[in-house]
């Protein structure tokens, strides 16, 4: 290139996608039912990504120079990636067109899976919420420039006067997160495919020159992670030879942007300064400046990324100005306001939220309101600090105003974790433990159970929001609930579940429903963010000290239990799932508000026990999720998280049996911490994955139950009896049948009855030939 265009002074790595009313789901579950036509969503789609444009537009984000970014997806990031590559699984080669073009149909399909052929995997996008679909790449994976969306989604822009910035995940972090397909051989891995991956990478930068981009977004954020199996120096070299091919090499190109969010860039920040690409973003949320100057960056701008694109609290301006004006010394060409991360991650707009305290709102920034913290911020770093000086003060207000706030720090919550001596973290020992449950509990072996939620129907839904509408009264909706428990309950009896869970129709979210009956929580009304998919969550906003004012499971699980003679399980959600899926105060360590939480549910296992009820789950599908990137950062998050799950469950009698559940994450690094729970049966996720976690636990010699998942829940597949029996057969090889539990690998809150119901069946049919060969 001959020369750089101007970056914008202020800009966002990416924006929710889903649209503020979840416009994007609706489109694309009707189509997948069947009640809508591609052309449809598209149109749904191309109307959402022209509101998003407007709309940043209004906020200040300029529209001449790239500040922009198309970063659409209808269900993943990745999966877009692997359809522009045409990197389709052998088993769906049927669904591409001549050129290795995906329709909506096939993509969709290559996500969900369809009879007999099984979705791609899909696991924690580093350590987020989110959850993104594995690219498997094989030796023979016949890479090409399948899909030109990204090309077409910025002349759709253009066409209405907005210049853009197309978004792509990056070429290393694409193969460094994907899996070897199924027969590659011992020692492959998708990183060694880079080389031919590149030429596509090259001809779709090529082509989007063709059509006007002046920049492109390539995001990186693999670099910032320990947690990849790549090694760190195949890592780094793997930078120098792809933007040597994209940056040096090619010169029919837009300037390159290399985004590195969720974590800091260490020793890859001079490698990627090495290089020939125009501009790199850095997170200085989780991430940190350097000290020093870094050789190289006297060519390029610096993205700072100062604005937190992962939580929902208002930026101190002052501070984050500050910082900007240090990064001016460090002799970058330029030097930019961004996001940390993209928006995606927090819902769109604080003013959508009529209900939420007004106190609490001022502390609170969304997508839009973080996107007008850039904008202050640009003009502040441009313009000077007068500039922007009666916005720096009002940030500075509400900063203090949550400070000084009623309930943000309650001294007798405080004085009771202060008090906490180390026998509230232990229990007896899992010898006397083992012995005991089997005799209270008398269960077969390969006990058989589901992991707690059962389908949310229509009717469910329309009760509960007709109750909190206030059309049904307190004790109707009771009784609607208490109906549908029955309904589960009979169910289960009827398929030959050996212990049975109470469906949790009352239930709106496993972290919402405790944040509405837990005080220091906040919840919203329209704050959703994508998880996978088509599937969207709430998050609830952690704002103050943590405590249980009444009982909240106890009379649903008591009532359950009157219902039939085998054993209910209790359900509640962890303290770490419950910090790692809410929105989180961050003014004091994650640590002491897990013990809060962990105590308050301590409080609530303790009424559930004495309630009768002998086996109570806690759920801790976060786990893996929060561990930090860096590896350095490992132990001590290990640490508090192990012991607030122990905080909360120590309090039991021997005989008393703890389960917990752990999904979509990769195991192996976590064993230990696993190990260190204690609880008395762990259920994992482990049918996409078709029982690969089984190895790390044998080496481990874990000692306590585990419920392999045998089910996989996010596909609308029925597994087939013969395939559960496989993976239980797998299962029986790997560990003692003793230990073994039979399960689902997650809630079924979001199939329908006609899935979930044969599947269960299968699962019973399939347990019952495994026992029988024992």
């Amino acid at each position: 290139m001959t020369s750089t265009p101007t970056f914008p002074a202020g800009s966002v790595l990416g924006y929710p996608r889903i649209g503020p009313r979840r416009e994007l789901k609706k489109a694309i579950e009707s189509f997948w039912a069947g009640r809508s036509t591609a052309d449809e969503v598209e149109a749904v789609a191309a109307d959402l990504r022209r509101r998003t444009r407007t709309r940043l537009a209004e906020l200040g984000l300029r529209t001449d120079v790239p500040a922009i970014p198309s970063a659409f997806s209808f269900y993943d990031h990745v999966l877009d990636a692997s359809a522009v590559v045409g990197a389709v699984p052998a088993r769906f080669a049927d669904l591409v067109d001549e050129n290795g073009r995906l329709d909506l149909a096939g993509y969709s399909t290559v996500a969900r899976g369809r009879g007999d052929d099984l979705p791609l995997e899909m696991t924690k996008w580093f350590d987020t919420n989110y959850h993104y679909l594995v690219p498997e790449i094989g030796p023979d994976t016949a890479f090409r420039y399948a899909s030109d969306r990204p090309v077409r989604e910025f002349t759709e822009a253009l066409a209405d006067g907005v210049l853009t910035r197309p978004v792509i995940v990056g070429p290393v972090t694409y193969l460094a997160l994907a899996k070897a397909a199924e027969g590659s051989p011992e020692g492959f891995a998708p990183i060694d495919r880079l080389q031919d991956l590149l030429p596509v990478y090259a001809e779709l930068l090529r082509d989007l020159k063709a059509a006007g981009a002046t920049w492109v977004q390539l995001d990186e954020p693999a670099l910032v992670s320990d947690s990849i199996e790549v090694p760190a120096d195949q890592l780094l070299a793997a930078v120098v030879e792809a933007y040597r091919a994209l940056a040096t090499d090619l010169t029919d190109r837009p300037a390159i942007f290399v985004a590195a969010p969720y974590g800091d860039l260490g020793a890859a920040l001079p490698v990627l300064a090495s290089t020939d690409v125009e501009a790199i973003g850095i997170d200085l949320v989780r991430g940190h400046a350097p000290a020093e100057t870094v050789p190289g960056l006297e060519t390029k701008t610096l993205v700072a990324g100062v604005i937190d694109g992962h939580n929902i609290w208002r930026a101190d301006l002052d501070a984050k100005l500050q910082i900007l004006e240090q990064l001016e010394g460090l002799g970058a060409a330029a030097v930019t306001v961004g996001t940390s991360t993209s928006l995606f991650h927090v819902p769109h707009d604080t003013a959508d939220e009529p209900n939420l305290d007004a106190t609490l709102k001022s502390w609170l920034a969304f997508a839009d309101q973080k996107t007008l913290e850039i904008v202050t911020l640009a003009e502040g770093l441009t313009e000077g600090r007068e500039a922007i000086h009666e916005e720096l003060l009002a940030a500075t207000d509400a900063v203090n105003s949550r400070k000084t706030a009623p309930g943000v720090v309650r001294p007798e919550v405080r004085a009771r974790a202060a008090a906490l001596t180390e026998d509230a973290f232990n229990r007896g020992t899992w010898e006397s433990r083992k012995e005991q449950q089997a005799k209270r509990l008398d269960l077969p072996p390969l006990p058989t159970t589901t992991i707690g939620s059962f389908p949310q129907t229509t009717e469910i839904r329309v009760a509960r929001a007709a109750f909190g509408r206030g059309e049904l009264t307190a004790e109707q909706y009771e009784d609607e609930m208490k109906a549908e428990i029955r309904r589960v309950v009979e169910l289960q009896e009827k398929i030959g579940l050996d212990v049975l869970v109470h469906g949790e129709p009352e239930r709106n979210d496993m972290v919402q429903y405790f944040a509405e009956n837990l005080d220091g929580f906040a919840v919203t009304q329209n704050g959703w963010v994508q998880s996978y998919g088509s599937r969207c969550t709430r998050p609830s906003i952690l704002w103050g000290d943590v405590s249980r004012p009444a009982p909240i499971t106890v009379a649903w699980t008591s009532y359950t239990q009157s219902l039939t003679e085998k054993h209910v399980k209790g359900m509640l959600t962890g303290p770490v799932t419950i910090l790692a899926w809410s929105f989180v105060r961050d003014d004091q360590p994650l640590g002491d508000t897990a013990n809060q939480v962990g105590l308050a549910l301590r409080d609530e296992i303790a009424d559930l026990e004495a309630a009768g009820i002998a086996i109570i789950q806690v759920d801790e599908p976060a786990l893996r999720e929060l561990l930090p990137l860096r590896e350095e950062d490992h132990a001590a998050y290990l640490d508090w998280s192990v012991r607030s799950f122990r905080l909360a469950t120590a309090g039991v009698r021997d005989d008393t049996q703890i389960h917990t559940h752990l999904c979509y994450s990769e195991f192996g690094e976590i064993i230990g911490a696993i190990d260190g729970l204690d609880a008395d049966v762990t259920s994992i996720e482990a049918a996409r994955s078709k029982m690969e976690i089984l190895g790390d636990i044998n080496a481990a010699g874990y000692p306590r139950a585990v419920g392999p998942g045998v089910y996989d829940i996010h596909s609308p597949r029925v597994p087939s009896e013969g395939e559960v029996e496989e993976l239980l057969t797998e299962a029986v090889k790997a560990i003692a049948v003793d230990q073994l539990w039979v399960n689902p690998d997650c809630g079924l809150k979001t199939r329908r009855y006609e899935e979930v119901a044969p599947s269960l069946e299968h699962i019973i049919e399939a347990t019952k030939a495994v026992r029988a060969t024992l």
